[in-house]
């Protein structure tokens, strides 16, 4: 595939798709490929979840749902979208299996793997700025934005579209060669380039997805309740955790990968090429006990540049309260010190978080009576 002689008329020394995968897999991302932007097919599928009430609490999906549709509403003059990805898996070839570890540890915290290092958003659309900037210097100016899960852009749509995957039954893109870790990158142009081809769907009968998900959330291949998404739920739901939802949320205290990890396409998933996206500050290995001790500026000093400090300490009270709620199989010492935790928080000053301290400490004392 060519980049449309049309889009190039004039340039000098202007690049094919095969010198652009080149200079995206210099900028750390795994795969590049151009995606046409008629949506159309697209909009039975969005509107039909956005009537069911899936999106939750999350009005922008429906307020802006139509800009999702029409990309050139987003970026006037827009004629195609040039897509990326970017692997973030840790690089612990056990990762899987340390993460099943962890998320059977009552003690521990687990944060999606996607977390763990530095804000995802910032680093993919600044490497997709230097992207656009190096194409500009072959072909001269042209008109562009770059988005990461940052506006109304039908990323996995389009990714899929330009056969960087297939949509699995979670609803996430999915590579035969490098499972479901990574990002998705969108480079919005003016430029007329030829679409890629896209690739034929893997998951054959598997439904290891939908059996994972903790809160069934994935009601059917391909739906996806955000309301009951752990994701929803520890990141942008800002009030209270439905009450029925709390147990079954574990120790996850920001984001859930329960449906990747039993997804077996991810026994190839990629260890991340760029350094961004190690874990900072302990967050693989801390216990729940400790990140609740952290004080509103410890919160912000630690969470700097990540996407973890979107929730607040507020919410990542809220969060770890339910976890430390959930650590019924706790005893003895490590009993003590979560609910001496709890405790320390009875009267902070957020409504919120008293609320689910209050729910945590009943939950422990209703599944481990004193002796």
């Amino acid at each position: 595939m060519t980049i449309n002689s049309e889009a190039l008329q004039g340039a000098v020394g202007a690049p094919d798709i095969g010198q652009l995968r080149q200079w995206a897999h210099d900028l750390g991302f795994a795969a590049l490929g151009v995606a046409a932007l008629d949506l159309a097919a697209a909009a039975p599928g969005l509107n039909a979840w956005l009537e069911a009430g899936w999106h939750g609490s999350m009005d922008y999906m429906s307020r802006h749902a139509a800009l999702r549709l029409d990309p050139p509403a987003l970026m006037p003059g827009a004629l195609s979208a040039v897509m990326v990805s970017m692997d973030y898996a840790p690089e612990d070839p056990d990762w899987v299996e340390g993460a099943w570890s962890t998320l059977a540890d009552g003690e521990r915290a687990y944060v999606a793997r996607y977390a763990l290092g530095r804000d995802y958003h910032k680093v993919v659309r600044g490497r997709l700025q230097k992207l656009a900037e190096r194409l500009a210097g072959a072909i001269g100016p042209f008109g562009y934005r770059a988005f990461c899960d940052s506006a109304p852009v039908l990323e996995v749509e389009l990714a899929s579209r330009a056969g960087l995957g297939w949509r699995g039954k979670h609803t996430l893109l999915i590579e035969r060669s490098r499972g479901s870790m990574f990002f998705i990158g969108t480079l919005y142009t003016d430029l007329p380039l030829a679409a890629s081809e896209s690739v034929s769907e893997h998951c054959g009968q598997c439904e290891r997805c939908i059996s994972a998900c903790p809160t069934g959330a994935i009601v059917a291949p391909y739906r996806l309740d955000a309301r009951r998404c752990i994701s929803y739920l520890t990141i942008e739901l800002r009030g209270a955790i439905p009450e029925p939802l709390r147990p079954l949320i574990g120790n996850r205290i920001y984001g859930c990968d329960d449906c990747q990890l039993a997804c077996p396409w991810n026994k190839f998933a990629a260890a991340a090429r760029v350094p961004d996206f190690a874990a900072r500050q302990g967050l693989d290995s801390s216990t729940l006990v400790s990140l609740f001790a952290w004080s509103r500026e410890q919160f912000e000093a630690s969470t700097a540049g990540s996407a973890i400090r979107r929730i607040g300490h507020e919410g990542w009270l809220r969060n770890i309260a339910v976890a430390l709620g959930n650590a019924i199989d706790t005893r003895g010492a490590a009993r003590a010190a979560v609910v001496a935790a709890l405790v320390s928080r009875c009267e902070d000053p957020s409504a919120l978080v008293r609320e689910h301290v209050d729910w945590a400490l009943s939950r422990l004392a209703a599944a481990n009576p004193p002796d």
